[in-house]
């Protein structure tokens, strides 16, 4: 929140209509020393360029700019910023996000299954400070991107490099989940969940999805899976990162979401069928009130004075309004 130290300064400001007031009244003249070169009777010398005369307006504000803001730094902003710093460790929670090609199908809101997961993503972090985040990326294979971290910034940044492909073209949800329960086992956090986002069922890989529930189960971790997409007929648009082949037409999605209902409820979770971004949005928010927990916190007080820039700011402003006169306008007093 900004604050003034010296709020008494802003009374200077007065001087600017005062001074116009007694211009006005001719009370106060500007002060001058004309030098007559020659006298032939002719004309007073007057500006007749409309550019001339904008440009003598334009010197004026800036040099009134220039005041107000040295009245400003005079005045001594500061702005207040208060942030949480977290003393107890909360949940954490790992994405599992599928990053097969049939995530980049358009079906919801026109926007791919992939980015639209990640829209959602985006909106639960920014709710949740005390949260760690993770990210694996799961396709024909399984990658942790992230292990679960509180700097959402660069949870945040490895989450847009996604891209569908990278991984291969099949569906490996138990080595995806496997990798997940992996990297959360040795966590000490007081609530672990994985969230599955995905828009197919398990074709690739070694291990079963339900042997990785049933891992997840055993180490108090809870699952939550996502079926993310439409049925029946959807629009796919995917180049192929690998060689480059692009890939435009239609793709028939026939998803059952049964498996993934029965990997949810075995690990004590629960199963969201999503078709469009609010479904999404509101299922990952449903997910973090279920997860959270009571941490201990206290704010940390930072302070910013502005007096530095103010001041340059008005030297630049004057200087302006200076160069206006005395190069283009050629005034010499």
């Amino acid at each position: 929140m900004p604050d003034f130290q010296n709020p008494a300064a802003f009374a200077l400001l007065l001087f600017v209509p005062a001074l116009y007031v007694l211009r006005s009244l001719g009370i106060l003249t500007r002060i001058s020393f004309p030098v007559t070169l020659a006298d032939w009777n002719g004309p007073v010398f007057e500006w007749k360029g409309g550019l001339r005369v904008f440009a003598s307006h334009v010197s004026r504000v800036l040099a009134i700019a220039g005041f107000a803001a040295g009245v400003a730094a005079l005045a001594d902003p500061v702005v207040y910023h208060q942030e949480k710093v977290y003393t107890s460790r909360g949940t954490d929670i790992l994405f599992v996000v599928d990053t097969s090609p049939s995530m980049a199908v358009k079906d919801i809101a026109g926007v791919s299954r992939l980015d639209a997961a990640r829209q959602a993503i985006r909106a639960l972090t920014a709710d949740n400070g005390g949260v760690s985040f993770g990210l694996v990326a799961m396709a024909t294979e399984a990658a942790v991107v992230v292990p679960p971290t509180m700097d959402h910034s660069m949870f945040l940044a490895r989450l847009d490099t996604l891209a569908v492909g990278n991984l291969g073209d099949g569906s490996a949800i138990g080595t995806g989940l496997s990798t997940a329960v992996y990297h959360l086992v040795s966590s000490s956090a007081p609530k672990k969940c994985i969230v599955l986002i995905t828009d197919g069922e398990n074709n690739a890989g070694s291990i079963h999805p339900e042997t990785a529930a049933e891992l997840a189960g055993k180490n108090n971790i809870l699952l939550y899976a996502l079926g993310v997409g439409t049925r029946g007929t959807v629009p796919l648009d995917y180049v192929d990162p690998k060689t480059g082949k692009v890939y435009s037409g239609y793709l028939e999605s026939n998803f059952d979401p049964a498996p993934l209902k029965q990997l949810a409820l075995s690990a004590g979770g629960r199963y969201y069928g999503v078709q469009t971004v609010g479904e999404l949005a509101n299922a990952l928010s449903t997910i973090g009130r279920d997860v959270s927990v009571v941490q201990s916190y206290h704010l940390k007080s930072e302070s910013r004075r502005y007096y530095d820039k103010l001041v340059l700011v008005s030297a630049l402003l004057f200087a302006a309004a200076w160069l206006i006169r005395r190069m283009y306008l050629q005034e010499f007093v």
